[in-house]
């Protein structure tokens, strides 16, 4: 769904449960986040998530990895560690049930490099595969990451490259090239574990991850809950192999769309942009990279510690005073 249409559906329930009433729920009726962050005590909170979503690609086993990554991300995006998960599934009638095991063995796996375990699942008859998960986490109550934070003189590093949208539904339309989407694959199956742990070494001020929005709606939504400005730089941008080439060829998926059409009125092109490449940065990810905010002069030594762990990590911009506005330079 658009964050449009996303919010429309959120507004009648705005006001049904109110943040004074649930002291515990320490992430969830505020601020946005990634996830819901709830207190048991004063050494541990629980984080709750799900994800689901129609195939990005055609191998069955490999589609339940990317989802059950996609969603697991959003623990690692909390600061936490998954603990466990419950499969949700939706599935035809007229496929062979052992393409429905292998996305569960794809997700299944995945999970355990995670050191979390599938405790369960639901599953429901639908015209159109669709599979994720419900994911619980932990982490302590006083070492959250959250959205808002950043403070002017931060610098922004990105985890993972960005053109999975572009470089799937050009898969989907049987025009992309196999290692354009082998490397896609490799990047949306990468767990943000060890970036998150490394992140935390380092005292981030504001953390996401890069999904659905797109990089400069979820920079946007950083940027709002922190009152600043995201100043980002165009030419440090990652790129997987061909999203320019496809960007360039106009094969967006419909997020696209949507997502410049929602986030575009907070966004500056202080640069000449051809109109693919400013629609290519609100492409919508799937797994990406985590988006993290740090000190200026914690930032060299971030940098240098993710790559050393095999992790990526690019400087894409910096923090200054703002009211959630991007400034792509």
């Amino acid at each position: 769904m658009g964050p449009e249409a996303l919010a429309q559906v959120m507004r009648p329930l705005a006001d049904m449960f109110q943040a004074k009433d649930y002291p515990d729920l320490l992430v969830g009726l505020g601020a946005p986040d990634d996830a819901a962050v709830y207190r048991l005590n004063a050494e541990q909170a629980v984080i709750e998530t799900a994800d689901f979503f129609a195939p990005v690609v055609d191998d069955p086993y490999t589609f339940g990895a990317v989802a059950a990554a996609n969603a697991l991300s959003d623990v690692y995006a909390m600061g936490g560690r998954p603990l466990f998960a419950i499969n949700l599934a939706a599935f035809p009638d007229n496929l062979p049930l052992d393409v429905l095991s292998e996305i569960l063995r794809g997700g299944a796996e995945k999970v355990r490099e995670a050191g979390a375990v599938i405790a369960g699942g639901h599953t429901i008859t639908d015209r159109e595969p669709k599979y994720g998960l419900a994911v619980t986490g932990i982490v302590h109550p006083d070492r959250i990451f959250k959205k808002g934070g950043a403070r002017p003189g931060d610098r922004l590093v990105l985890t993972k490259e960005l053109g999975t949208g572009v470089i799937t539904t050009a898969h989907k339309r049987g025009e992309a090239e196999q290692a354009h989407l082998d490397a896609a694959v490799a990047a949306m199956s990468r767990l943000n574990r060890a970036a998150s742990e490394i992140a935390r070494e380092f005292d981030p001020h504001a953390v996401t991850d890069i999904t659905g929005f797109g990089l400069l709606g979820h920079g946007h939504e950083m940027a709002h809950l922190s009152g600043a400005r995201f100043e980002i730089d165009y030419e440090t941008l990652p790129w997987l192999p061909g999203a320019r080439k496809y960007g360039e060829a106009w094969v967006f998926p419909d997020g696209s769309r949507r997502n410049e059409d929602y986030f575009g009125r907070w966004v500056t092109q202080a640069r000449a942009l051809a109109d693919w490449e400013q629609r290519l940065l609100h492409d919508p990810q799937t797994s990406g990279g985590l988006l993290i905010a740090v000190a200026g002069d914690r930032m060299e030594s971030l940098v240098e510690k993710l790559r050393a762990a095999g992790e990526g990590a690019w400087v894409i911009g910096a923090v200054s005073a703002g009211r959630g506005e991007i400034v792509v330079r």
